[in-house]
């Protein structure tokens, strides 16, 4: 994988994780206690480039999904169950239509679950909703990981404090779960692309964050 190559993932996933920084509260969608478990399915090359069911252009390196009945741009916490790692996708498609799949990921976001190699893996989904993208000063980081279990993220923090020095990691609650963040602070926008970019040669997972760190009261650092 070449640096500018690279760059050009970093940066769309940067125009669509914006709002991963704002507050969230439940929507009722599914039954009590509001959360969904099945199987999850990714999709990536072959649709690449073609028209979703909400009309956008599918871009595997966005943080999308298809479900077959949330709304789109419905904000759902995906959560891994072999591995706890959690990531927050926009629904923008229909499916998956495979009986027992409830959600179909894009590549960026079946790679941010470490689940790309198994192609399905048993997940919960958490719907959360009332995004408010703040507007201020800017802030920039880049998410390495994000666990159920507060204990893979102190371990996923130390591996990475060898390399980096502003590693820290954030609590993010909502009314079911609470959700570990691993998170390098960046200078620039520049400094967290080369930040990013060095992960990824490294085989870690990187996805570039823009926004304001704790202006949800739903998240705080740990």
């Amino acid at each position: 994988m070449t640096r500018d190559f690279s760059k050009i993932k970093i940066s769309v996933l940067l125009l669509s994780t914006a709002l991963l920084l704002s507050f969230c509260a439940r929507r009722e969608y599914f039954p009590p206690p509001s959360v969904q478990t099945g199987l999850a399915s990714w999709y990536g090359p072959k649709f690449h480039g073609k028209t979703t069911s909400n009309t956008e252009i599918y871009n595997m390196y966005d943080m999308t999904a298809a479900h077959r009945s949330l709304p789109f741009g419905t904000m759902v916490m995906v959560t891994n169950l072999t591995n706890g790692k959690s990531v927050i996708v926009r629904i923008n498609d229909r499916g998956p239509f495979i009986r027992e799949r409830i959600i179909d990921l894009s590549y960026a976001a079946a790679q941010m679950l470490g689940m790309v190699g198994e192609g399905v893996v048993p997940v919960k989904i958490e719907v959360i909703d009332n995004y408010s993208q703040e507007k201020q000063d800017a802030f920039y980081a880049v998410q390495v990981g994000a666990f159920i279990s507060k204990k893979n993220a102190l371990a996923l923090k130390k591996k990475l404090q060898k390399k980096y020095s502003e590693v820290y990691i954030t609590e993010f609650t909502t009314p079911v779960q609470s959700y570990y963040r691993v998170r390098i602070k960046a200078k620039s926008l520049d400094s967290a692309q080369r930040i990013a970019t060095k992960l990824l040669q490294d085989g870690h997972p990187a996805l570039l964050i823009k926004g304001q760190e704790f202006k949800s009261p739903a998240s705080k650092i740990v």
